[in-house]
């Protein structure tokens, strides 16, 4: 949801998204029902640094909540961007296990990078930094999504005929107490992870990942590379193993492919944004598809 150069601001958010929309259109014009999911990167880090510019002023809100305020902001602009087709924004939480590893390695890193003694400054108030080559940045839990909570207005939604914006940015990550109350918890939920966990919860047949190249890629950055086709889950899983697919960039948008089709999903693509209507009726793309 930015510019090309990754311009967060606004006017570039906006054109972005009404290019984007452009092809969702495109398959809805195709009669394809539609959930849409976003991820919220640089939103949400320019959320956290006002948070952090204007503590002295105002008190800093958590991590939670500024997912929550980047989902509405967003699926606004989409909403407005795919009128005149009706849709509807679903804030949308997302529980997560509290006992999930991921608690005690963060490793995802959100917002903007700072000197070490800035970085030492939010450590003291119970932050997690890292360095990296261009500085010291906050890292967070990324916990594997266990359910989409709020799936049932979504598909409600969808059954009265409206297309759905749901889960951004991974939604909203909530654990349960021992009482049962839900609650916020400093954590990103991974958009790819996510987007497969609402596809079945919304009980759709295809996942589409959009994303910057109109294949996956084996053999990537060697003399070797060569796109990926249609594959079974099985021959996806090889490639894999091998490790074709970086942890950082494709690895969970394979892994959420490959997800959604092994647990009873008809197919899973992965291609650019401008080739999603092209993927799904298989003339391009990257396709996992179920094996028979």
């Amino acid at each position: 949801m930015t510019a090309p150069d990754g311009s967060a601001a606004p006017a570039d958010q906006k054109r972005a998204i009404e290019r984007a929309m452009t092809h969702v259109a495109d398959l809805i014009g195709h009669g394809h029902r539609v959930a849409i999911t976003h991820g919220n990167g640089p939103q949400v880090g320019n959320i956290l640094l006002k948070n952090q510019l204007t503590a002295h002023v105002v008190p800093p809100v958590p991590l939670d909540w500024c997912g929550a305020q980047t989902q509405g902001t967003l699926g606004a602009l989409i909403m407005n961007a795919l009128d005149p087709i009706p849709a509807a924004t679903v804030v949308t939480r997302t529980l997560v296990d509290p006992g999930d590893p991921a608690f005690h390695d963060p490793v995802k890193p959100i917002g903007q990078y700072f000197s070490v003694v800035e970085a030492r400054r939010f450590q003291a108030l119970g932050q997690t930094w890292r360095e990296f080559e261009r500085g010291w940045r906050r890292v967070v839990a990324s916990p594997r999504p266990v359910q989409i909570l709020d799936a049932a207005p979504a598909v409600a939604l969808m059954e009265a005929g409206y297309t759905v914006v749901a889960a951004g940015g991974g939604g909203v990550p909530v654990v349960r107490d021992a009482d049962g109350r839900l609650h916020g918890v400093e954590a990103v939920i991974d958009k790819d992870h996510a987007a497969c966990a609402l596809a079945q919860a919304v009980g759709a047949d295809i996942l589409v990942i959009a994303t910057d190249v109109p294949h996956a890629i084996a053999g990537y950055g060697t003399p070797e590379a060569r796109p990926i086709g249609s594959v079974t889950p099985k021959e996806m899983r090889v490639l894999q193993a091998e490790g074709h697919f970086a942890s950082g960039s494709m690895g969970p948008k394979v892994e959420a492919a490959l997800r959604f089709v092994e647990e009873g999903g008809a197919k899973a693509v992965i291609t650019s944004l401008d080739n999603i209507a092209a993927a799904i009726s298989g003339n391009i793309g990257t396709t996992v598809n179920r094996e028979s």
